[in-house]
C-alpha cells in the first residue's frame, strides 16, 4: 500500500528541519495555515474526511501543543494558556464543509484536550458542583469564510476564489503552450490506466486535462479500496507519474510569474498573516494564535509569490502539499527584557521564521525552515518580512475587488475607484487597483449573476441539510467527468 505522504519532484538537497538552539529566543504569536487530514475522492462527492484524516490532523494538534502550548512546550508562545484554553488569545477558521470543518476540529481536539473533571467544575448559588462533560472537553470556536466552501467538492482550482481575474488567469493555463504539450505528451499515458477508472471517466476524459482528479481518485483507491487494481496496472512508478503530472497540472492553476492573478489565494494568505500577527503586536501580545484550515492550492499561490527562486532553493514545494500539512509563521524575539504588556518588544526587536511541513506533523517529522522573498535567510527582521509580504499582499475588500476587477455585489461600492481602462494581468495589486478592473459591463454583470447564483444555490443547499435531505444525481455518479467550458477549464 502506497502511504499518502508521496511527493513528485522532491530536491536533491532539502532545507535543513529547524531545531531551535538559541535559549535567548521568547515566542510572541504564530500564523498558521493548515490543510485538512485524508478525505474521500473529489469526484465521488461529496466529500468527507476519513478517520485516517481525523488522525492526522489530530496527531498534527498534537505536535503544535507540545510545540507551543503545553507548559513544557520548547518553543511555548509567551504568555498563552497552557491547559484551559482562553478564547482571546486564539484565533481559528475554515471553509464551511465536511472536510476543512471538521478537520480544525480535529486538531483542536488535540491543541487544547479535555482538561478533567477537577479543573473545569462550576458550583451554583445553591452549592451544586456542575462538571463539563465529556472529561472536560473544550469548546473552541471555529469561524467559518465563505472563501474556500465547498471547495472540496469541486474540481476547479478557482472554484470558490470569486474573484474575475484570477479565473481568467488560470483559464488562461489551458491555452498555454506548455498545457498543450502535457496534454499531447500525456496522451498514451493516460489511456493506459484507462481501464481502472472508467467508472467515472470514458476513455476521451482520460487525459492531463483531467490530471489532479484523476492522481486523486487513484490515491483515494490505493489508500482505502484492497480490491482496486488488480491486475495492478497502476504500479509504483506509474503513480509516482500520476502525481508528478498532477502537481504540474495543479501549479499552472495557482501560479504563474507573468500572470500572478491566478495566485489571488496567496495574495490574501499574505495579508492575514501580517494582519493578525501585527495585531499581535500592537495589542502587546493578547492574541496568541491564530489557525486557518484552507485548501491546498493557497500553498502553492503563496509559495509562488513568495520564494521567486523556488526552481532553485524549494523546487519540492511546487508539488501539491499533502495531506495535513501545515505552513508557519513563528515570531520571535531575542530581547533580554521580561515580555509582557507593559514592556513589549519593539518592531526592531521582533523576527519572523516560516517553516513547512509536508503532510502530517510529528515528534519524528518536524518541519523545515524556508528563506523568503530570496533572501536566503532562515530568520527575516519583522520589518523585512512586512515589507516582502506587502508587495504583493492583498488585504481589504476594496484592494480585492480592484485587483480582482469585481465590480458587482459587495465590489459596487468601490467602482468609482477604478474607472480609467483596463490593466494587463500580469500587474500587481495596487497597479491593477490604479487601472481600473479590466473587463466589460457585460462580463461583470455576468459575474455578479453567479455570485448571487452562488448564493441562492447555497442556501438551498443549507436548507436541505438542515432537513437531512440530499439530492444524488444518478447520471452525473454514473458519468462522474468533469464539464468542460468552452475555454476547457475543468469545472464542477
Amino acid at each position: 500500500m502506497r502511504t499518502t505522504t508521496a511527493v513528485a519532484a522532491l530536491s536533491a538537497a532539502l532545507p535543513v528541519a529547524y531545531a531551535q538552539t538559541e535559549n535567548n529566543e521568547t515566542v510572541l504569536g504564530v500564523y498558521m495555515f493548515h490543510r485538512h487530514g485524508d478525505r474521500t475522492a473529489k469526484m465521488t462527492p461529496p466529500a468527507n474526511l476519513t478517520d485516517l484524516g481525523y488522525q492526522e490532523v489530530y496527531t498534527s494538534g498534537q505536535y503544535y501543543r507540545n510545540r507551543y502550548i503545553s507548559s513544557n512546550a520548547a518553543y511555548k508562545i509567551n504568555g498563552v494558556n497552557a491547559d484551559l484554553v482562553k478564547q482571546s488569545q486564539i484565533a481559528v477558521s475554515a471553509p464551511a464543509d465536511t472536510v476543512l470543518q471538521n478537520s480544525a476540529e480535529g486538531f483542536l481536539q488535540a491543541l487544547y484536550p479535555p482538561v478533567g473533571t477537577n479543573l473545569d467544575t462550576e458550583t451554583l448559588k445553591n452549592g451544586t458542583v456542575i462538571t463539563s462533560p465529556m472529561n472536560g472537553y473544550q469548546l473552541i470556536p471555529i469561524s467559518l469564510v465563505t472563501s474556500g466552501s465547498g471547495s472540496e467538492d469541486n474540481s476547479w482550482l478557482q472554484s470558490a476564489s470569486g474573484c474575475a481575474k484570477a479565473t481568467i488567469s488560470s483559464n488562461n493555463y489551458f491555452t498555454s503552450a506548455e498545457y498543450m504539450n502535457y496534454l499531447n505528451s500525456t496522451e498514451g499515458f493516460y489511456q493506459t490506466i484507462a481501464p481502472t477508472i472508467n467508472g467515472t471517466y470514458n476513455s476521451s476524459q482520460s487525459s492531463f486535462k483531467n490530471a489532479y482528479t484523476i492522481y486523486d481518485l487513484i490515491n483515494v483507491a490505493e489508500i482505502h479500496n484492497a480490491s482496486f487494481d488488480p491486475t495492478d496496472i497502476i504500479t509504483d512508478e506509474v503513480f509516482y507519474q500520476l502525481r508528478t503530472l498532477a502537481d504540474a497540472h495543479e501549479w499552472g492553476l495557482a501560479y504563474n510569474s507573468s500572470d500572478n492573478m491566478r495566485a489571488i489565494s496567496g495574495m490574501v494568505l499574505g495579508a492575514e498573516v501580517v494582519q493578525y500577527l501585527n495585531g499581535t503586536i500592537t495589542g502587546a501580545g493578547k492574541q496568541k494564535i491564530s489557525i486557518q484550515f484552507g485548501a491546498y492550492g493557497s500553498f502553492a499561490s503563496f509559495f509562488g509569490l513568495a520564494i521567486p527562486d523556488i526552481d532553485t532553493v524549494a523546487p519540492e514545494l511546487k508539488g501539491v502539499a499533502d495531506y495535513a500539512s501545515a505552513l508557519t509563521f513563528e515570531m520571535f524575539t531575542n530581547s533580554s527584557t521580561a515580555v509582557s504588556s507593559s514592556s513589549y518588544p519593539s518592531t526592531d526587536e521582533i523576527f519572523v521564521r516560516t517553516m513547512f511541513h509536508n503532510g502530517t506533523t510529528s515528534n519524528i517529522s518536524e518541519p523545515t525552515v524556508y528563506p523568503l522573498f530570496g533572501s536566503g535567510q532562515d530568520v527575516l527582521s519583522w520589518n523585512d518580512f512586512t515589507n516582502g509580504m506587502n508587495k504583493f499582499a492583498v488585504g481589504t475588500t476594496k484592494e480585492w475587488c480592484s485587483a480582482c476587477g469585481n465590480t458587482t455585489g459587495t465590489c459596487a461600492a468601490y467602482q468609482a475607484t477604478g474607472t480609467s481602462g483596463g490593466s494587463s494581468s500580469s500587474s500587481s495589486p495596487s497597479a491593477s487597483a490604479k487601472s481600473g478592473n479590466g473587463l466589460s459591463p457585460a462580463v461583470n454583470g455576468v459575474i455578479g449573476a453567479m455570485v448571487t447564483l452562488a448564493i441562492v444555490l447555497g442556501l438551498e443547499a443549507l436548507i436541505l441539510l438542515v432537513g437531512g435531505y440530499k439530492i444524488v444525481s444518478k447520471k452525473s455518479l454514473a458519468q462522474g467527468a468533469t464539464h468542460v467550458g468552452d475555454n476547457g477549464a475543468a469545472k464542477a
